[in-house]
């Protein structure tokens, strides 16, 4: 048995005009955004206590339940108000002690056992025990259909929990889990009180009924506007390793939804706010040059890339899809629309994930060959410069993600690069709903988007095994509309990480799956993204977690 005990604001247009004065009355009511107590505002030299943070985000969150969290403004809440069972050193990445003081994990990593904090407690007063560390898992290892709440895409293989004793938990697998312990330190696996876990995923949109351990609590919140805050006087169970100690430093985050680019900049810049998400890379340099800092932080997991659909017939042919690969300028891509916070992808995951290979060679930019490629695969231009093949024209849909930075810009200049070669490329926008639909028909979406992030070699399986994501869209996922496609020399590789206790074996593998699918042409790595930032330089020790999402229980306001 192996223990482990630490392993004035820009405006473009009427639009713009009235989300800064919208944006504005709610600062107002905010108060002088950075004031803290008198107190604070001494001759102290250290940390400060007290004040207001106004965090500018650019969407409202969804449904707050855990295993939601991967969705950018889900995760900025959860992470306040939730805690891990362990956490994962953003520094080192090892998992070191949080609610769980320690734990033992068998040989074939099909049973993990964890001996809680004791002490600790929901911010409804219930106890964070054995008991409420089961159901938490039990929900997120199984789903609960009932309520519609899914499985989490961290966890593989879970059978059932097992109280052993009001601080002692333990669980067990149908087959070794090895990524298990690592999928408890991730915003997906925030802790929430048996309350929460009652509450459907449709009742889950609303902040105020989610009762976490964290160091803040929800106090308030207008859906879809704003949510409001407030440090937990009470708290007392930070990572153990963490410097920091007690209660958050700050009294009150207000989490503004502030869509507009040029409005979060100018709220930052006018010392209106003091930390916005979302900074378009073409902004970088209009926060820095006025000595305010940008955060670039790394999401560790699958680069952004373009996934096939090879249920759909004109890329269902690999020659295709390699052709598409090579007629892909990802260095045009970063060098015309970002900055060095992206640096060009060399494989399937950033080079700073373990088990990564460098795949740069076979990822090489060559029309000539991407040509080639398209000639033999029987697809032949015509007159109107696209190519053809038995009447079927090799014209490609797929639609913008929200969620990238700059993602319309990025597909508008691939649909350029591959018109080059006799491909067009249509570049869709379209409402929620007719998204969500066609992005689920390989007909309608023959590519889409890819990215998702986790400082463990499961990121992969996570974002293209059917019953997960499913990015590629094979047989046996959520889609009705795949024929065919299903790939199960993949998705055994897939499992085999999953499954893999020994960790150089796990890794070998991750870099097969990896070679794997460039050898097979499903995806085109572009660029590793980072989820950027930026703070007021008056806002001290603000955090991230691993993959990238905030942290405010170190944070403190400076005097200016």
């Amino acid at each position: 048995m192996t223990t482990t005990k630490t392993s004035s604001f820009a405006t473009f247009g009427r639009g713009a005009r009235l989300a800064t004065l919208a944006l504005a009355v709610a600062l107002a009511a905010c108060g002088k955004t950075g004031d803290s107590t008198p107190a604070a505002q001494s001759a102290a030299t250290g940390p400060q206590t007290g004040g207001t943070l106004v965090y500018l985000e650019q969407q409202a969150h969804n449904a707050l339940y855990p295993p939601n969290g991967g969705f950018y403004p889900n995760g900025g809440i959860l992470n306040q108000i939730t805690d891990k069972l362990t956490y994962q050193n953003p520094k080192t990445l090892e998992i070191e002690p949080w609610i769980a003081e320690s734990w033992t994990i068998n040989a074939t990593a099909t049973e993990y056992t964890f001996k809680l904090r004791p002490g600790v407690t929901f911010s409804d007063g219930s106890p964070l025990d054995a008991e409420a560390v089961a159901l938490n898992f039990d929900t997120f290892g199984l789903g609960n259909k009932a309520l519609k709440q899914s499985v989490s895409e961290v966890i593989n293989n879970y059978d059932r929990s097992e109280v052993v004793d009001p601080l002692t938990v333990r669980f067990y697998f149908k087959k070794p889990s090895p990524g298990f312990l690592q999928g408890t330190s991730v915003i997906g696996s925030g802790l929430v009180a048996k309350s929460t876990l009652a509450l459907s995923i449709d009742q889950l949109g609303d902040a105020t009924r989610i009762v976490g351990s964290g160091p803040f609590v929800v106090a308030g919140e207008v859906l879809g506007k704003e949510v409001t805050l407030k440090a937990r006087n009470d708290y007392a169970w930070g990572p153990a390793k963490l410097d920091h100690q007690g209660r958050a430093r700050l009294d009150e985050i207000k989490i503004i939804v502030t869509p507009e680019d040029s409005v979060r900049i100018g709220a930052l810049l006018s010392n209106q706010a003091g930390f916005i998400r979302q900074i378009q890379a073409y902004d970088e340099q209009r926060v820095t040059d006025r000595k305010f800092p940008v955060y670039a932080a790394s999401t560790r997991g699958v680069n952004d890339s373009l996934a096939f659909r090879p249920d759909n017939e004109r890329v269902a042919d690999v020659r295709v899809r390699k052709a598409l690969l090579h007629a892909t300028n990802a260095k045009e891509i970063v060098q015309t629309l970002f900055t060095a916070n992206y640096p060009q992808a060399k494989g399937v995951i950033v080079s700073t994930a373990a088990g990564f290979v460098d795949l740069s060679a076979e990822l090489a930019f060559d029309e000539a060959k991407a040509k080639a490629l398209l000639d033999e695969a029987g697809w032949v231009p015509q007159a109107d410069g696209i190519r053809a093949k038995d009447g079927l024209p090799l014209v490609l849909s797929t639609y913008e993600s929200l969620n990238y930075l700059q993602n319309r810009e990025v597909l508008q200049l691939v649909a350029q690069q591959w018109a080059k070669v006799g491909v067009k490329l249509n570049v869709l926008s379209g409402d929620l709903g007719s998204k969500t639909i066609d992005s689920l028909d390989p007909e309608k979406t023959a590519l889409i988007p890819a990215m998702v992030g986790r400082a463990d070699p499961d990121v992969i399986k996570s974002n293209y095994y059917p019953t997960n994501r499913n990015l590629l869209l094979q047989k046996g996922g959520i889609s009705q509309k795949v024929k065919s496609f299903e790939d199960t020399r993949l998705n055994g590789l897939f499992d085999a990480i999953a499954q893999e206790p020994d960790t150089a074996r796990r890794l070998a593998l991750t870099q097969d799956v990896q070679r794997y699918l460039i050898e097979q042409a499903y995806v085109i790595p572009l660029f590793e993204e980072p989820q950027v930032f930026a703070g007021a330089p008056w806002l001290r020790d603000v955090d991230f977690e691993a993959v990238g999402r905030p942290s405010f229980y170190r944070t403190w306001i400076a005097p200016r």
